[in-house]
């Protein structure tokens, strides 16, 4: 029979890289609350439009790399490619529009169809936070805080640097539209065929091309700063200002860009040398005008998302797994009270276990094999006594204690 195998682009997370993955949660859900923000959780699969209209027709998702199929219904569904627009959809459809401002978290897969490398799978994991109502700068910058908060809770800050830029408003970016349809039309013949068809459609997306022949022209392009209106570049200076005070390094970079119209002013990516091409880990931006696309009333967010694997990747090392008491029954008597032993230790939150056959000799290779910390030893002559033996694995020590007292002796490793 054949052996069957993940889907390409998958992969089962187990084990140490299990434990990784749940610590990179833990430690950001954790840091999240203390900023205020609340979990939500949304559908992996969204009515199609959820995506289309608000990542753009001519984004690479959308054309390329879209899960997207029609269910038995008839109705075009599509895996969440990401979690932006289903947060805002969530937002509007039950009505929270009226309720700002909503500061959430969100942690889970999202779907891409794309070639898989380091770090980057067809079902991969994201962390991510969106502030959604206030327009001022100071938003931008707590958002971007609780990143790098979450970043130095991983013990990866240093790892890491915060590149910043701005889009500036509508105005501004009409301005500079129109000087990169100029530039770039100037240079029509060297661009790749993907940008000369952006060229047409949005020629800010060439400033993302992975293109070699396109990264040179797109070196030597305008940058937006002298195309920012006063206003613009006001609110930019107070997102600069405001993550000084908050402690948050950073460098700008005039080549950080959304290509969609709904985003505006802030854009920024954290990033690192230590995955090869893959170096963003973090990244986000402020996107004014996506709950509007989503049939709500305008609405100021800034927000982010992070890859679980490569944050995981990051990690200086993988958190060690609990290391479990074993409880070791001998004879009628001990087999009939280990069970209640066995739910003693757990209900008093100790993680527990108990070989289901075999002999003394045994029961203690099973314990080694399992890497306990501790062996309960359950025999006729303590439990006449009322005790267990409990041998300590770390220090070879055994002490006979009381069976009520069991949960408290071991509760702390």
């Amino acid at each position: 029979m054949e052996l069957l195998q993940p889907i390409r682009g998958t992969r089962d997370i187990i084990g140490e890289d299990q434990r990784r993955h749940t610590h990179v949660v833990a430690t950001a859900r954790a840091t999240a609350a203390t900023y205020g923000f609340d979990e939500w959780t949304t559908p992996i699969f969204e009515d199609t439009r959820v995506f289309a209209r608000t990542l753009g027709d001519t984004s690479d998702v959308v054309t390329k790399e879209m899960y997207t199929f029609s269910d038995r219904g008839g109705d075009s569904v599509t895996l969440r490619p990401e979690n932006t627009a289903g947060i805002c959809r969530a937002l509007v459809t039950n009505g929270l529009t009226q309720s700002l401002p909503q500061k959430v978290f969100y942690a889970g897969p999202m779907f891409r169809y794309e070639r898989p490398q380091k770090g980057r799978y067809r079902q991969f994991h994201q962390i991510g936070a969106e502030l959604i109502g206030p327009a001022e700068p100071l938003a931008d910058a707590e958002i971007i805080a609780l990143g790098h908060e979450i970043l130095a809770g991983l013990g990866i800050a240093d790892d890491v640097i915060l590149e910043l830029n701005t889009l500036g408003d509508s105005e501004s970016r009409a301005a500079y539209r129109a000087a990169l349809v100029t530039y770039f039309t100037e240079h029509q013949a060297s661009l790749s065929a993907d940008s000369q068809e952006r060229l047409a459609k949005n020629p800010l997306r060439i400033l993302d091309s992975k293109d070699e022949g396109d990264r040179a022209l797109v070196e030597q392009a305008p940058t937006i700063a002298p195309f920012l209106t006063q206003q613009a570049a006001a609110f930019y200076d107070g997102v600069k200002l405001n993550l000084a005070r908050l402690g948050v390094p950073f460098r700008e970079n005039p080549r950080i860009v959304r290509g969609l119209d709904y985003y505006s002013h802030t854009a920024f990516e954290f990033v690192t040398t230590r995955l090869g091409a893959q170096g963003t880990v973090m990244a986000g931006g402020r996107y004014d005008g996506l709950v509007a696309e989503m049939g709500g009333p305008p609405t100021p967010a800034v927000g982010w998302a992070a890859g679980i694997e490569r944050l995981s990747m990051l990690l200086p090392h993988a958190p060690a797994a609990s290391r479990p008491v074993a409880v070791i029954p001998m004879g009628e008597a001990g087999e009939a009270a280990a069970l209640g032993v066995l739910q003693s230790l757990r209900r008093a939150g100790i993680r527990a276990e108990m070989a289901y056959r075999g002999n003394m000799k045994r029961r203690l290779e099973r314990a080694n094999k399992i890497g306990a910390r501790a062996a309960v030893i359950l025999g006729e002559d303590e439990l006449a006594r009322g005790v267990a033996a409990v041998k300590d694995f770390t220090s070879g020590t055994q002490t006979d204690i009381e069976l009520a007292a069991l949960p408290a002796h071991l509760a702390t490793p």
